[in-house]
């Protein structure tokens, strides 16, 4: 695995997950980097919590997570281990996504 801590874009979009520690928080780590193999990630692992966040969003997809945990996953799993985020999220059965949407207009 690449040293994530270095893996951080330059932080003006940055969306993601805050995860509590844990095996649902491990499993959608590994999952985030599979599903979002162009994303430079930024990982703080704080023990019982994780952050993670990349420049523009993240995706973290149900049929991943069953993949790496090797049994059927409902998306309410995940939403119980995030306690905070950053950006926006859309959820569905399927999916999570974070991201950021940034109004380069004036107001």
């Amino acid at each position: 695995m690449a040293d994530r801590a270095a893996r951080a874009g330059d932080g003006n979009n940055m969306a993601g997950p805050l995860l509590r520690g844990g095996e649902i928080a491990a499993a959608a780590l590994e999952a985030i980097e599979i599903d979002n193999p162009e994303k430079r990630l930024r990982v703080e692992d704080h023990g019982t919590y994780m952050r993670v966040e990349a420049e523009g969003g993240l995706i973290i997809r149900r049929a991943t997570m069953e993949e790496i945990l090797g049994r059927r996953f409902a998306m309410q799993e995940l939403e119980v281990n995030i306690t905070g985020f950053s950006g926006q999220i859309e959820t569905d059965e399927n999916q999570m996504r974070w991201f950021f949407r940034r109004n380069l207009g004036g107001m």
